[in-house]
């Protein structure tokens, strides 16, 4: 990785002066890959080895001498190998920035130095050359935008889904209490849980407190724990009780952001260290406790919420179409490694949008469960979107304002019962507020597609059952994967020498999260 040296800050004011240009051969290695041969000239070299020297010797406080009055030859018997790496990596750091610059590039991952130039020193009185390679947004042209056909699922508000609505606020304010068990539909576990890969007795991922909900009748079974869908959860947790050990093993997704999960044998031991049952609180009770007096008037707000949220689905559905659109009109290779910051990204921004949409914290994690457990072709289909809605948002010149952010959290603050300045403080401190900003803009990118698009209405009986089609076939290509990966040898991956950026995460498997409301 290019960095700056540890002295950088003494050489601010002749970093300013630098106008040097560095010779620059770029080639093609591969999909959105280039190799790029980058010539420092020696007069730069010898500028930076001065400038590094001069800086030292303005600061440096040595035994016997005054400070800024130690003899060059002094210092560089004592400090000429550390200088001289300093200066490299300063170099390194100029001469990529001023490549960028030049060729117009637009990196997605972190430029690595070529082994074959890696360890090459500087030297007074020569050019200083390295190669690096580096994966690139790739080159492609956007479709027609005018005029795509677009369906608009068109749906009212059944009595049916107040009723579910209601239920489901009568347990978000309900009171918890504690139980041994047995366990039923909707119970919160809290447990140890110990994460081992491929058969090894070294411990991958540990933690004392991993949160675990028993699945509700609705989702047929299936649940996630620490991120990864299992088909039989509700079985499994359905009966058991306090102070029980279980075993859980699946294979890795092959699209998990982790590399290390992907394909591996995963054994999940998770002991059950205490568990919570809410009482739901009465209907009645809870519309006095929000100042409506009445069951009526709690089911009127909680239809007028249904209302803003089938806006919201219904809008959501029809970006999903220009989302399919565009992902089959437009073609190119995506560079060949799946960065996991890439991937973590994808799926931080899929949070972000499901709580927007009033998405229960608990269901959301399933649906990121589902997109971990998908096939490969379906995240790398989700990648080549974040490129090309990147370009339609450059296309369309959106921008995103302060307000549209503050406006996201105080939605997701609003399904979450918190106060936004809560929201925005969590998500500071997971470094997602980018996310919010980036969902906002892929958001409106797409509703410019909608607002040329040619739409005609079709009933939401029909598009939900088309959608959980399109579900199931997800589910049937994330199977066959995981069997693929199951019977695919194994093989060591190769080291590294780029250090994961901060954005790909702390290394735990992901889904284990916090306590939220129901």
């Amino acid at each position: 990785m290019l960095r700056a040296p540890r002295t950088r800050n003494l050489m601010a004011d002749t970093e300013a002066e630098s106008t040097w240009t560095p010779t620059i051969a770029v080639d093609d290695a591969g999909p959105a890959h280039k190799r790029i041969t980058i010539t420092v000239p020696k007069q730069a070299v010898d500028e930076c080895i001065e400038t590094s020297y001069g800086a030292l010797q303005t600061q440096a406080a040595l035994p016997g001498f005054r400070k800024g009055r130690a003899p060059r030859a002094l210092l560089e018997r004592r400090f000429g190998s550390t200088l001289l790496q300093e200066a490299r990596t300063q170099l390194l750091a100029d001469a990529w920035s001023k490549t960028v610059d030049a060729k117009k590039l637009k990196p997605v991952t972190q430029p690595e130095i070529d082994a074959a130039t890696k360890d090459r020193p500087l030297e007074r009185g020569k050019d200083f050359t390295f190669t690096v390679d580096v994966e690139v947004v790739p080159e492609f042209e956007l479709p027609k935008l005018e005029g795509i056909p677009i369906r608009r699922p068109v749906a009212e508000v059944a009595e049916s889904l107040v009723d579910l609505e209601l239920r489901r606020n009568t347990y978000r304010f309900g009171t918890p209490k504690r139980v041994d068990g047995p366990f039923k539909p909707l119970d919160r576990l809290l447990g140890a849980v110990t994460v081992k890969l491929n058969g090894k007795d070294e411990v991958f991922f540990e933690s004392a407190d991993a949160i675990v909900v028993v699945p509700d009748a609705e989702d047929k079974g299936r649940g996630q724990l620490l991120g990864l869908m299992f088909d039989d959860l509700g079985a499994r947790l359905e009966g058991r009780s306090v102070g029980e050990t279980l075993v859980f093993e699946t294979t890795g997704p092959a699209s998990h952001e982790r590399e290390e999960i992907r394909g591996a044998a995963v054994k999940i031991e998770y002991r059950i260290r205490e568990a919570e049952r809410v009482d739901p609180v009465d209907a009645n009770e809870l519309a006095s406790q929000l100042g409506l007096e009445t069951v009526e008037n709690l089911r009127g707000q909680i239809r007028l919420g249904l209302e803003r949220r089938r806006d919201q689905e219904q809008r959501s559905a029809m970006r999903e179409q220009v989302y399919d659109y565009l992902a089959d009109a437009v073609d190119f290779a995506l560079p060949e490694k799946l960065s996991q910051a890439q991937v973590q990204r994808q799926l931080d921004v899929m949070r972000m949008d499901l709580l927007q949409r009033g998405i229960e914290p608990d269901k959301v994690e399933n649906r990121l469960a589902e997109a971990r457990a998908s096939s490969e072709g379906d995240t790398r289909r989700r990648l080549k979107l974040f490129f090309v809605l990147a370009r339609l948002a450059e296309h369309f010149k959106v921008d995103v304002t302060d307000a549209e952010i503050n406006g996201r959290i105080s939605a997701i603050a609003a399904q979450q019962n918190l106060r936004p300045d809560q929201v925005r403080a969590e998500l500071e401190r997971a470094n997602r507020i980018g996310d919010i900003a980036l969902s906002i803009r892929e958001a409106k990118a797409a509703d410019r597609v909608i607002d040329r698009a040619t739409i005609t209405d079709l009933d939401a009986a029909s598009w939900n059952k088309e959608a959980e089609a399109k579900r199931e076939a997800a589910r049937s290509r994330a199977s066959s994967s995981r069997s693929s990966a199951k019977a695919a040898p194994k093989t060591a991956a190769a080291p590294k020498e780029a250090k994961e950026s901060k954005e790909s995460g702390s290394g735990k498997p992901s889904g284990k999260g916090s306590r939220t409301s129901r």
